[in-house]
């Protein structure tokens, strides 16, 4: 039986691989508490004891504005720590899942990003996750690299569960409607991650991603605007009958100011994706509609 190691089993991503990986293994699922990024002699005591044969890397630095001023925690956890789970990872032959964000890119294409395209974030946030990518590809071990984007579910804090609230709160809200990208539910990139790890199993060889570790975009289909994603799921509220929202405005980036920059266009293309490993992620909209079921 395969042993799989699951860092930030109390976040979005983290909390789904709990539930989707449960089949293919014995699960180790850790918190910052048993084993904190921020701390490598922690990091690679965990890993030598454990020894897992899959390590989920599901832990990150994820505030994206506060990282603009807590920039050496960012780059600790979100930089520099991914290529230390890495090199023990190789270390007792295990293989490393990683996932990284679509903030490594500025935002300045009109088609949607591929794997080979330059990165050249905008923000602290982007640096320090392209940084992680660096890290982890310099160590040289069997590894995936995916890519995600606008991550939301009902777990966590997200964009998705903070306008939901704001909705039973407030009467008017101003969404970002000149940002587009890929609205993508926690439980799709689990579920896909779980998908990926199967195959791997069913090789028995044990010579995990051979000739398919790299980089891998790995969100839903389809793009919508921040506002076109709340007004959405805001329809499909259940609670709907609650809201007390009575004007939803499409505002621009200019009138919503952030510490971070954030790229106005950052749909990516999961072609590679679907030809390597024959996997189709959903499209945004019925993800929406399934979790508002």
């Amino acid at each position: 039986m395969s042993r799989i190691l699951v860092t930030g089993r109390n976040g979005q991503v983290g909390h789904e691989l709990r539930r989707t990986l449960h089949t293919l293994g014995e699960i180790v699922a850790v918190d910052r508490n048993e084993l904190d990024l921020s701390k490598p002699e922690q990091i690679r005591r965990q890993i030598q004891t454990i020894k897992p044969d899959f390590i989920v890397n599901a832990a990150a630095y994820t505030a994206v504005d506060q990282a603009e001023s807590d920039t050496e925690t960012a780059m600790q956890i979100n930089g520099t720590a991914p290529g230390i789970v890495a090199e023990e990872a190789k270390q007792i032959g295990a293989a490393l899942i990683h996932y990284s964000t679509d903030y490594v890119f500025d935002g300045s294409k009109t088609t949607p990003y591929v794997e080979t395209d330059t990165p050249t974030p905008v923000s602290v946030y982007g640096k320090t996750k392209l940084a992680g990518e660096q890290a982890i590809q310099a160590v040289g071990l069997p590894h995936l690299i995916l890519r995600t984007s606008w991550v939301y579910g009902r777990h966590g804090k997200n964009f998705y569960n903070t306008i939901l609230r704001l909705a039973h709160e407030r009467e008017e809200l101003g969404i970002v409607d000149d940002q587009i990208g890929c609205p993508t539910w926690s439980r799709s990139i689990a579920e896909a991650t779980a998908q990926l790890i199967a195959q791997q199993l069913d090789k028995n060889n044990g010579e995990y991603f051979s000739g398919c570790s790299g980089i891998y975009n790995l969100v839903s289909s389809g793009q919508a605007s921040w506002y076109g994603f709340a007004k959405h799921f805001l329809e499909l509220d259940p609670h709907k009958d609650r809201q007390v929202l009575k004007s939803l405005k499409a505002i621009g980036t200019e009138d919503y100011p952030t510490p971070a920059r954030r790229p106005a266009y950052s749909v990516m293309s999961t072609q590679k994706l679907s030809s390597t490993f024959k996997l189709r992620m959903p499209d945004w909209q019925e993800c929406v509609e399934l979790i508002s079921e």
